[in-house]
Parts: structure tokens; sequence; C-alpha cells
């Protein structure tokens, strides 16, 4: 197959699939999501977004029909019927069908989508050119949920400006992308912001972190400010299918390229281990 579709079971090209009007996530967008990439038919890093997804439910106070386990098994599976080893894998679960209602059954059993789509990760990315924003989101960015209006109306606005990504910030105070991860290198530290309810714990952040680490580069979980962010040596956005990538250019200002060889250092060693793994 060249793109698959999964709902409840019913598999299909995803231009042949179609979801039930009654489902909450088509009225209430009352559901969460996760994403996963996928190289010769290994999803990298599966079990860590598995647990964010399980997690996501959890505060949404959604009951998964599927184990870690057995969810893992299906995506496998499914990853077999494709035509190429290299995918994107995008799992949700909406609450439930139900007539439109805004309170929910407790019991509600939830609606499992799968959609895989052709994906192959660049080793070396583009470098980004971004814009700030004010984030004027909701309080519960840690959860993945697929209420995204906010994220959809800010990666438009670059978009529109011919860019690549937005930088949110609340206040003085920078949080995370409108679909990426933030942080910074200054004075050969990274800071980045602390996996509270105002950004979304990404994979491949908790990657970078662990690849500081092994090449002992300090890391501090702190919020960091606009003025910190213009004046950092390096700015880096780190997503699951960018991986990591550096910033160089912020509101029409040139930034960042003063860490060359620890940048280098962190991509080189976060691509190895994407590799190593979906090997």
């Amino acid at each position: 197959m060249k793109t698959l579709g999964y709902y409840n079971g019913k598999i299909a090209e995803l231009e042949e699939m179609t979801v039930p009007m009654l489902d909450r996530a088509c009225y209430f967008g009352d559901g969460v999501y996760d994403v996963a990439v996928c190289r010769n038919h290994r999803t990298f890093a599966l079990e860590e977004h598995l647990d964010r997804f399980m997690n996501s439910c959890k505060l949404l106070h959604i009951t998964p029909d599927h184990t870690k386990e057995e969810l893992a098994e299906l995506v496998a599976g499914l990853l077999a019927k494709m035509d190429s080893g290299d995918q994107l894998v995008y799992l949700q679960y909406s609450r439930g069908s139900a007539l439109r209602n805004h309170t929910f059954a407790a019991d509600m059993k939830p609606n499992l989508w799968i959609m895989i789509k052709p994906l192959t990760l660049q080793k070396e990315p583009k470098p980004l050119r971004c814009m700030t924003m004010e984030d004027t989101r909701f309080f519960h960015c840690n959860i993945k949920t697929i209420n995204l209006i906010p994220n959809v109306l800010a990666a438009q606005a670059a978009e529109d400006r011919g860019l690549d990504e937005c930088i949110f910030h609340r206040g003085n105070e920078i949080t995370e992308c409108a679909h990426s991860n933030v942080s910074i290198l200054k004075g050969g530290v990274l800071l980045t912001h602390p996996t509270d309810n105002l950004i979304l714990p990404g994979i491949a952040r908790a990657h970078l972190i662990r690849a500081c680490r092994a090449l002992g580069i300090a890391v501090k979980e702190r919020p960091f400010t606009l003025e910190e962010l213009f004046d950092a040596d390096e700015i880096l956005v780190t997503s699951t299918t960018k991986l990591l990538c550096p910033v160089v250019e912020l509101d029409g200002k040139a930034v960042g390229g003063k860490d060359q060889k620890n940048l280098a250092a962190l991509r080189s060693y976060v691509w190895e281990e994407y590799e190593r793994e979906t090997n």
C-alpha cells in the first residue's frame, strides 16, 4: 500500500477511508494524537511515543481499549503492508461516537485512528527561518490534543510570510513553537523550557537532552526570555519529523551561528541514534 488508513479495524488507502459524523473528533476535536517516524519498517522511539500517547489519554480521561503492547504490534503489522519502509505514523484516539453533547459517558468506547503516509527524514534539513508570536493557547499544552486551531493559525502566519516556524512566548517567556519544541545553546549550555503544562513534552526534545548529556554539554531546564532567544549562540528546533534543526533567521534578523561545533556534534549524535534504532 502507498498510504494506509485505519479506523477501528477497517483498513484502506487513505483516500478511500471515511469517518462517521458522530465521532466526537468531528465536532469537538475531542481526542489526542501522537506522531512517529519509521525507517526500514522500524518505528523510531515508538515506546516513548506510546507512553506520551497513553499519558495524553489519561489526562483527557479517555480509556484506551488497547494496551501499549497491542498498539505496538498493530503498528508493526500495518507498516508491513506498506510499499516503502520510510513512513510517518499518526495515531489518534477520539473519545468515541455519540450524539452531539458537551458532556460524555464515562464508559464511552474510544475510536482509534491510524494514518500512515510516506516520509523520509533528511540527515541535514535546511536551517529554519522563524517568527515570534504571543502564545494565546490554553493551559493544557502538555496534552497532545487534536484541538490545534491556535497552532494552525500560527503555522499559517509563518507560511504566509515565507517562513518555516513560529516560536511562541507568554509575555517575555519563550514556551515552544507551533509544531515543535525550541531550545537554545548559550555559553556551551543548553537552555530548554521545563516540561510543565505550557509545552508539549517532545520526544525529539528528550533525545536532544540525552545527546547533550552524552556529549558533556550542560543542560538547564528553565524558562528563557525573548532577549535570551535573540542573543543565543544557537537556536535549536526539535520535532519528530526533523529531529534537530538550527534557526538562522528570527523576525527578519540573523540569529545563531556562534556554536557550530556543538551544533554539529548534536546533529550528528541524534542522527546516528535515529539510524541505529531503525536499522
